[in-house]
């Protein structure tokens, strides 16, 4: 049998062309989720200089100034001291619920991302249920601090889990009635769909002055799925030790506290998204991005515009909420609780019968 030298050489350059191009398919599937990563780490060390010199403007106080310029660098030198530090396990804990609880916070928050349109041309996955698989997506981050204060063995930090989940049940609720009534003015759950939505008329296009009330439920709610002052009853200090984190050392003690400013970025960037424009600028009748549409060189920066208004939309809504953080007193758990239960829902679930009513009569 004589076998042709030339044709299996032909077969396997073929072989590993083939092999060559799955590789950088997968390479440049890649590259998106790393570029969104990045940037994402990025704001979260911004978010937490921001409020480390925002509290000591409202304290009086210096702030961070010795690591970097400004101090721009405490956050990174934080993490990395962390990562450095040993981890503990609670010698009666369940070893597993205990590791894998600030993993699940944090991967949960993460996958929420997917949805955001940063530009008319930049969101990872344009999806029809945008918004609705945002809050199902970010309802699995209490599990993950109740399975972390289950998992301790400490009465305190299942006292904080428990805490976590009451407290997101009866937020959720208001948040989604807001985001429905969003849904039923545009027409669409699509993230993208919203934004382009809020394009015809410029600054007076915004769902802010068409949804006023539901803009302020959606940021009571909103603070309060963070868990941030005045809602921080899952970690009171006072009562609780540290709540659900307080056997927690090293990195996965940082995890917690990534996963908190994860999700006060995502909540900025839907309140950006849903209430403020997206990344339209405020000038009536004009579609930013469509400006620039001619050439690919107009393109990324009709893009790059987008992402820049996003952002400062975006940090508008950051000031306020760390300035709420060091103004406000925390609640008590039974006024949480009656806030969300016996205010923002009766008042959300009127505004979405308002929504629907007005809707049907414009048809």
């Amino acid at each position: 049998m004589i076998i042709d030298t030339t044709a299996v050489q032909d077969m396997n350059s073929f072989s590993g062309l083939q092999s060559l191009k799955e590789v950088y398919g997968i390479i440049w599937m890649l590259v998106p989720i790393l570029s969104l990563v990045l940037g994402i780490t990025l704001g979260v060390l911004v978010i937490v200089w921001l409020e480390r010199e925002i509290s000591a403007g409202i304290q009086q106080r210096i702030g961070p100034e010795y690591a970097g310029p400004m101090g721009i660098l405490q956050a990174l030198a934080d993490g990395i001291k962390l990562i450095f530090k040993e981890n503990l396990l609670p010698s009666r804990g369940d070893t597993r619920l205990f590791s894998i609880g600030p993993s699940i916070a944090v991967i949960s928050i993460l996958l929420s991302y997917s949805v955001i349109p940063f530009s008319s041309h930049l969101v990872l996955s344009d999806l029809n249920i945008g918004v609705f698989l945002w809050i199902a997506v970010s309802s699995i981050a209490p599990i993950g601090l109740l399975m972390s204060g289950y998992g301790s063995n400490n009465k305190y930090s299942f006292l904080g889990g428990l805490r976590a989940a009451a407290q997101s049940i009866s937020y959720e609720i208001p948040l989604t009635l807001c985001v429905l009534s969003i849904s039923l003015l545009s027409n669409s759950s699509s993230t993208v769909d919203i934004v382009e939505a809020q394009s015809k008329y410029g600054l007076w296009g915004w769902n802010l002055w068409r949804q006023p009330i539901g803009f302020l439920v959606f940021l009571i709610s909103s603070l309060a799925e963070c868990e941030r002052l005045p809602f921080d009853l899952p970690e009171a200090e006072e009562e609780l030790v540290a709540g659900y984190q307080t056997e927690y050392s090293g990195i996965k003690f940082g995890l917690f506290y990534v996963a908190s400013y994860l999700n006060l970025l995502v909540s900025s960037l839907f309140v950006t998204v849903l209430y403020l424009g997206g990344w339209n600028i405020s000038i009536s009748y004009i579609f930013v991005p469509g400006l620039f549409e001619i050439t690919k060189v107009g393109r990324v920066f009709g893009t790059t515009i987008g992402i820049f208004i996003t952002l400062a939309k975006t940090y508008l809504f950051l000031f306020i909420s760390i300035t709420t953080r060091w103004t406000l007193p925390r609640l008590r758990m039974d006024q949480l609780l009656n806030l969300g239960w016996k205010f923002l829902l009766p008042i959300s679930l009127g505004n979405l019968l308002l929504t629907t009513s007005s809707q049907l009569l414009s048809l």
